[in-house]
């Protein structure tokens, strides 16, 4: 079982199908219907439930039974393993980068690309966090110093609608350069469509926040001449839906 915006759910069924075993994903009612198909299409028994994904989560933990398993989308260490693996493979693929870019919602992500960093020898390698306006949690949580919970994600950045971001997101923020970045809805649809007509890969806004920050006011971008940014999701995104976001933001 698992709950989810959308891309951390489609992994799970994913690997459900694999292995052949029956998943249960709860998303909430701003999961696209493209998400919704595809989580289908991967064979995952669907459950639709609430406003956000907290709601979404509240409910699958409520009807957790003793024999099941639940992969939570963001925060566990597993989880963590499992994304550092990105580092190592630019370890040993090519030169060390001067600064890494990234998208942040709950902030799993993050961390394992933190630890991945870390265990490579790359303490020194600063961090950009990328979040939209309505859905940063992760950059109200480090100016605070504490994790903090907004009051409802209002960003297009579904994906990036963790209301609030994992407690181990926050204490890398105080032994590691993070460097946090917060975009527009607009800037991270803009980006998605520049990436679309530059690179022919289509992703969501959520990546988009991340490719958006490239053009902001950054220190640690600032200083830097090999960057690396993790483009990641873009399972659930459409031309047209981009298109019409774009149009929505002008």
């Amino acid at each position: 079982m698992s709950s989810s915006g959308g891309n951390a759910g489609i992994a799970v069924a994913y690997a459900g199908r694999e292995l052949g075993v029956p998943v249960l994903v709860v998303v909430p009612e701003s999961t696209s219907a493209r998400a919704r198909d595809v989580l289908r299409h991967e064979g995952a028994e669907l459950i639709v439930h609430g406003a956000s994904w907290a709601e979404a989560n509240a409910f699958a933990q409520s009807v957790l039974g003793a024999h099941d398993a639940f992969v939570h989308p963001f925060d566990d260490p597993v989880l963590w393993q499992g994304h550092a693996t990105m580092i190592d493979e630019m370890a040993a693929a090519g030169p060390k980068p001067d600064a890494v870019v990234l998208a942040v919602g709950g902030g799993g992500l993050l961390c394992g690309v933190l630890e991945g960093l870390v265990r490579n020898g790359w303490s020194d390698v600063p961090v950009v966090a990328a979040e939209t306006q309505g859905a940063d949690c992760y950059a109200r949580s480090v100016a605070q110093g504490r994790p903090v919970e907004l009051a409802e994600i209002t960003s297009v950045a579904t994906s990036l609608g963790a209301k609030r971001p994992c407690d181990a997101a926050v204490a890398w923020a105080t032994r590691h350069a993070v460097d946090n970045i917060v975009v527009s809805d607009a800037a991270a649809v803009a980006a998605s469509l520049w990436f679309l007509d530059e690179h022919r890969i289509l992703v969501e806004p959520a990546c988009g926040a991340a490719l958006a920050a490239l053009d902001a006011a950054s220190s640690a971008l600032a200083a830097a001449s090999r960057i690396a940014v993790i483009v990641c999701g873009g399972a659930t995104a459409t031309v047209e839906h981009l298109r019409a976001l774009s149009r929505r933001e002008r």
